[in-house]
Parts: C-alpha cells; structure tokens; sequence
C-alpha cells in the first residue's frame, strides 16, 4: 500500500462495509478511500452455497423490499436485473402450535379472526389501552405478556426466534424493538401509539398505495450483492483483502490503522465490523472512555439442506418457526424452493432446517450424520417427505449478535464516542440491529456524517412485525 493519507479507511468489507464505501463514492466520488478485509472474500455472513443443483445461504436469505437504501445498494451494485422477489402478500408463513403447522396470516386483523388463540386472550390484546408501561429495561417475554397478554408469548416467541435465533426471556424489548418502545411511552399504549401514527401518515401525500413488502435476493444468491459491490472497489485497489487490522491510535489529524500489511493513515475512520470485534479492536484505543460491556452473547446457528423430489409434501410459503414450548429439534425450516427460483434441480424442491440458536448451542456438537437424522425425524412429524436426494450441513463461522442486558448502554456509549470524535464511525453486525436493511441504513448515515450531512434528534424507527 502506498504511504498516504486516506479521506477514508473502512475496515471490514462486510455489508456494512460495502455499503458505506458505495454511499460515499456515489456522493463524493473524488475521496481518497481505502477498505481493508482481514479475509479472502467480501460479504462477511453473507455467503452463498451451490453444490449439484442446490443453492442456499450460509446467511441471510433476503431482506424486504420496504428500505430506501438497501434499494439504493441495488442500483449502485448495478443488480437491478438479477432481483428476485418473494412477496409477503403471495407467500405465507406458519408456526408450529400443537405439534402441526398453522398458517399466520401476515396483517393483524387476519390474524384476529384466525382460531389461533381463544377469544378471551384475543380481548386482553385491549388492556393494552389502559396498561402503564412497564419501568426499567423489561425482557421481550415480560413486555409482551405485559402488555398483551401470555397468551401471545408463543408467536413472540416464533418472530425473534427467526430473527435472532434468541431467548426472549433474555432479549431486551428496549433493545430489540426501540421504536415501539417509544411509541409506548409516549402514547401510554401501544395501539393508541399505532393509531396515531397511522393518521399523521394519512396526512402525507403519497403517490402509491402502501402493500405488504416483498422479500428480496438475487438469482445467484445473496454474495451477488457484495461481489457486485467490492468487484470495483479491488479493481481500483481500493480493497485489500488478507489484510487484517490489529491496532488503532488517535492522531491529531484522525487515525492511524495498524494492519498486517503496513500502517495507513486515514482522516475518517469507519469500523465496519460485528459490535464484538469492533469492541475488541476499540477499546484499547480508547482508554478514556471504556465500553460497558467487554462483548455480547451471540447465538450461533447451523442450517441442514434437504432435497427432495415432487413426492414431498413441502407446504406452499416461506417455512415455518417452531416457539420453544413445542420442544422441537429445529428452530424451524425454510422452504427454499419456493421462496425463490432456482434454489432446487429441475423437478426437485429444497428446504433448509435451521438448529441450535441461543438455548440448544449443545446441538451444533453433533455430526454430520447426527444433524441430519434428527431434522429428517422432526420435519417428518410436520410434513410428508419421502428420503431426500440431497443433503447438505453448513455451519456458518459467524454468531448472530443477541441484545440482551447492557445493550442500549453499549448503543449509548457507540453515541458518546462518535459524538467526541466526528472522525470515528462505528457500524456493522449487531449495531443498531442485525438486518440487511439495518445495516444499509447505518452505513448511509455514516456516509452522510462523513459529508457532515448528518441529521440530529433521529427517532427510532418503528419496524412492521412480519412471520
């Protein structure tokens, strides 16, 4: 690498990365930027498998359509006409209940006239009108039973299982969800808050009619995304991979980054990193102003592909989640297949069963072998499936970021330190979520920040829950 000093240094070609380093050229394409990724690759947890046929995902299998700047990412990667959607309004999803799959409708008053809960536990879903908010920093399980009722905690339950592989007795409803936390608070009910927000919209003008959003890949898998993103900035030679970083010292002028291929000298540095290893590769750095937390847990998963032939008997949708009171070997399936195009051979299907998560870490011990006889045994309670043609075990190296105690503490201190030094920028994995479009979104406001276009007095977002 040359000896000169950088406008930018991201470290991390992750999504995070990635997406940083596209909003600022797209704005300031005359900036002087240098990513660095300690591995071989782009994307981070995203990956893509392909093996006689099959394509899954070592990660993330999507992100919804509903997010202004991950649509950008797409425009920017040039990927417009590799997009393939699967739309919430067309694709159902199920939970287990009872030891068989029940379909959720995805718009809350389908749900209310489904049989899935009695009438009477339906009705106390209202006390949340008069119910105060809970004080302190209540877990996702004492929030929702709280506020809506026990009776609800299984579905609870299903949605932060599927995104967080999580405990809700252990997450954090502050942490998780902040948005309607606010909403809560400032409403004094969640539904009034809801109401409200619904009618400043009608205020709005809007040119489209607002629909359930669509989930989003690309025919060639998720590591389209990252490939397409990092291909122009290593052409350039501005990414280096096999160049991990392993120190940082403040400078008068900004930082200096010591990495395994020699020191770089940056004005703006960006940490595009997990919060983990942003944590560990920080803190030294600051000795001032420690960090609350030295980490935080992370739920590790694995996911088992099946392939089966047209005998199978694979429901029509996404997949289904399986709440922890159902005491099932999986988390829960995706139907791969059906999701999108080309995930199966011509005349077979696919599914991929995800295992382990926040509570069972002991079942990611097991073999190969092991894995794939105990979800052949458990799906097969749910659904007919004949012996499957393909079979397949990915273990992704990368933990999901659980946000739990000491959570909004750690956001906080991120706030503090960014706020010391408008020259350091902290984002990535598990930084104000752990989406695809969470991290879009962060990766622009570093962009903007980085053009001192940044917005004050942001209000948390308020996220649709979707099955």
């Amino acid at each position: 690498m040359q000896s000169i000093t950088y406008d930018v240094c991201i470290v991390g070609a992750g999504i995070s990365g990635l997406s940083t380093a596209a909003f600022l050229h797209a704005r300031q394409p005359e900036l002087r930027l240098l990513v660095l990724e300690q591995s071989r690759h782009p994307g981070g947890a995203i990956e893509t498998y392909g093996a006689s046929g099959y394509q899954a995902e070592w990660g993330p299998h999507g992100f919804l359509d509903n997010c202004e700047e991950s649509r950008m990412l797409i425009r920017l990667a040039g990927l417009e006409g590799e997009v393939t959607t699967a739309p919430l309004g067309e694709f159902v999803r199920y939970v287990c209940l009872g030891g068989r799959l029940r379909c959720i409708p995805q718009k809350p008053l389908q749900i209310l006239k489904e049989p899935l809960i009695p009438w009477s536990a339906k009705l106390r879903v209202l006390a949340d009108l008069w119910k105060l908010p809970l004080t302190g920093e209540p877990t996702v399980a004492q929030w929702v039973a709280h506020r809506f009722g026990p009776a609800l905690l299984p579905f609870a339950d299903a949605v932060f299982t599927g995104t967080y592989a999580g405990d809700i007795e252990r997450l954090k409803i502050d942490a998780v969800m902040p948005g309607v936390r606010e909403l809560e608070r400032r409403h004094g009910s969640v539904i009034r808050g809801v109401v409200a927000k619904m009618r400043g919209a009608g205020r709005q003008p809007s040119a489209t009619k607002k629909t359930l959003p669509a989930m989003t890949s690309f025919a060639g898998g998720m590591a389209r995304l990252p490939e397409r993103l990092a291909a122009g900035l290593a052409a350039s030679g501005a990414l280096v991979y096999g160049n991990g970083v392993h120190g940082l010292l403040r400078e008068t002028e900004g930082w200096r980054v010591q990495a395994e291929q020699g020191e770089v000298r940056c004005r703006h540095l960006v940490l595009a990193l997990p919060v983990n290893q942003c944590l560990e590769l920080l803190t030294p750095a600051l000795p001032t102003m420690p960090p609350p937390l030295a980490a935080i847990p992370e739920a590790r998963i694995l996911s088992v592909l099946l392939g089966f032939d047209q005998r199978a008997r694979i429901p029509f949708g996404f997949g289904y989640l399986s709440p922890e009171r159902e005491q099932r070997f999986t988390l829960g399936a995706l139907f791969s297949s059906h999701m999108f195009p080309g995930r199966a051979p011509a005349g077979h299907q696919s599914l991929e069963a995800l295992v382990g998560g926040r509570r069972h870490p002991e079942r990611l011990e097991l073999t190969d072998a092991q894995l794939i006889e105990s979800v052949r045994r458990d799906l097969g309670q749910l659904m007919e499936l004949p012996e499957p043609s393909f079979t397949a075990v990915l273990r992704p190296r990368s933990g999901i970021p659980q946000l739990e105690a000491g959570y909004t503490e750690l956001l906080a201190w991120r706030q503090r330190v960014q706020a010391a030094d408008d020259r350091l920028h902290l984002c990535g994995f598990g930084w104000k979520g752990i989406g695809i479009n969470d991290m879009t979104k962060e990766a622009r406001k570093v962009a903007l920040r980085i053009g001192a276009q940044a917005t004050v007095g942001e209000q948390d977002e308020v996220k649709g829950v979707y099955f």
